[in-house]
């Protein structure tokens, strides 16, 4: 397929800027994958579509406060940093992304914080807007950490206009997050309130987690009009044991398996063995998906409404099918739903 594929006309205010005040409170859009067929609901709703036995396999990744304001050194001029991933705890070491990236050098010390009290040096230039920062701060380990983190704000997407405030630092993340290492939400987690959780539980649903830690490389723009020369940036992710077994023992049993969010959907493609059962994964997946493709684990799909030409968008398509997908959009747009990661919600079953 190709990338204007996937494009279509999404007006600006439906991108979601703020939450839902509830959680479980979007909008829920149901598209039959079959039929084509489309319902409009909430989405507390979703449950309904489920059975005791079913299963619903969701991201337990955490987001942690990734964007750092500095000053450079002499110049004072400030310098928006980007975190992107630890790469040594002994030495501090960090990769980073620097904007504007011209006015840094190897060699060149940045300031964090109102009295300055966190340095850092850019010891190495990774890309052209990447580089290797090494802290240099005394304390352990865990202090460095707890220091880093206050300084940092919650990395909302770009197309979220407004600056990140203290309630996007629980709204952005879901509420069973608890393996640090994301700096991109998986959003449709986010919809999950610990009253649906308990609902589910009542109801003989089971939740299973896999952990992928989403990364930059989900919004990066495609710039080939032919998907399969497009490469997807490395995410680190883990499949355990005890997922593998409830998975392929739900898999035999004829239950449904959910995926909540595409990160999972990859997570569970990128970990699937000879006969499309789920095996045990521990390390790092750029699998990229999109139309045509088969799933063998998951029976459905929940996903927030995705922006045009973006990877997202295409891994539902994917899913769903190109043209049942496309079309539920064009209703999307037409009712006014939200978009993006604090947008509203889709099934496709």
């Amino acid at each position: 397929m190709k990338l204007s594929e996937f494009k279509f006309d999404l007006p600006e205010e439906l991108i979601a800027q703020e939450p839902a005040r509830q959680r479980d409170e979007s909008r829920l859009m149901v598209l039959n994958k079959k039929t084509g067929e489309i319902e409009h609901r909430i989405f507390k709703e979703v449950i309904n579509y489920f059975d005791e036995g079913d299963m619903f396999i969701f991201n337990d990744t955490q987001v942690f406060p990734a964007k750092l304001d500095g000053n450079k050194e002499k110049t004072g001029a400030r310098i928006e940093v980007f975190l992107l991933r630890e790469l040594n705890s002994e030495h501090k070491l960090w990769d980073v992304l620097v904007e504007p990236a011209r006015k840094i050098r190897i060699g060149n010390k940045l300031y964090f914080g109102e009295d300055e009290s966190m340095v850092a040096e850019v010891i190495d230039n990774t890309t052209s807007r990447g580089r290797t920062l090494r802290f240099l701060y005394d304390g352990s380990h865990e202090e460095f950490k707890e220091a880093l983190f206050k300084l940092g704000m919650t990395p909302l997407p770009d197309y979220i206009t407004r600056p990140a405030t203290e309630e996007d630092a629980e709204r952005y993340q879901c509420i069973f997050a608890k393996n640090e290492g994301a700096v991109v939400a998986p959003a449709a987690g986010m919809h999950f309130s610990r009253e649906l959780l308990k609902r589910m539980e009542i109801k003989g649903i089971s939740q299973e987690f896999l952990t992928l830690h989403s990364g930059l490389g989900n919004f990066r723009e495609i710039d080939v009009e032919d998907l399969t020369k497009h490469r997807m940036d490395s995410e680190q992710m883990e499949v355990s044991p005890e997922l593998v077994e409830h998975v392929n023992k739900a898999k035999d049993e004829e239950r449904q398996v959910c995926a909540v969010g595409t990160s999972v959907l990859r997570g569970m493609a990128s970990a699937v063995s000879m006969g499309g059962h789920l095996k045990t994964y521990t390390g790092w997946t750029n699998k990229f998906i999109f139309p045509p493709y088969e799933f063998t684990v998951a029976t459905a799909l929940i996903t927030n409404f995705h922006l045009p030409y973006s990877t997202m968008l295409m891994m539902a398509t994917a899913f769903g099918g190109y043209e049942n997908v496309m079309k539920a959009y064009e209703v999307a747009v037409k009712e006014g739903y939200r978009f993006g990661a604090y947008g509203d919600a889709m099934l496709i079953i």
